[in-house]
């Protein structure tokens, strides 16, 4: 697998999604990710550090550079619990939890989170405002309501199937409401 590619690719998605997501500084994205299904792989039992590091790092770095929170999700061995930076769990007051993934309990996403973050813990949920999928490891958990589906710019990464969802505040009122303009669906 071309890695300089891979990582081109993600930055290219990534860039997307943050832009039609409208995620802002403070704000928290979620990464599911299966380096098993990226790899042409079935999720869970191929896992590939090398792919796991390179796609965390540049996510990492892109959304460093934009002031987003990244949580990396981690499989269901690990009741899908997340790898975010301390200072996060200490901002949002999140409740920590005592584990350290492995690549096969975690897999090589949360592992490249504790590798590239400065100060990385586990906690079991979180509210995200947005996040991507790769490879179908079910990240809805982790995004707040109401989600809306956002469609990639790629259908898939390496052979891995690839979906998104954003947030959006709830549309209360009924017939006689008038509501404010949706950033992500425009009606």
């Amino acid at each position: 697998m071309d890695l300089e590619k891979l990582a081109e690719d993600v930055r290219l998605i990534l860039a997307d999604l943050v832009q039609r997501s409208g995620i802002k500084k403070g704000q928290i994205f979620v990464l599911g990710l299966s380096s098993s299904e990226v790899a042409g792989g079935v999720i869970g039992k191929k896992s590939n550090l090398e792919i796991g590091e390179v796609i965390v790092k540049t996510i990492l770095t892109e959304l460093n550079d934009r002031g987003v929170y990244l949580a990396v999700q981690g499989c269901e061995h690990l009741n899908r619990a997340l790898a975010v930076e301390r200072e996060l769990a200490e901002k949002k007051d999140l409740e920590v939890v005592n584990v350290l993934p492995t690549l096969h309990a975690g897999g090589s996403g949360q592992l490249a989170a504790f590798k590239f973050m400065n100060d990385p813990v586990e906690v079991e949920k979180i509210e995200a405002f947005a996040g991507l999928d790769i490879g179908d490891t079910a990240i809805g958990m982790h995004v707040k309501h109401v989600q809306v589906p956002l469609r990639p710019l790629h259908k898939e990464l390496g052979k891995a199937h690839l979906t998104a969802l954003a947030s959006r505040p709830k549309l209360i009122g009924g017939s006689r409401a008038h509501y404010q303009a949706d950033p992500i669906r425009k009606f």
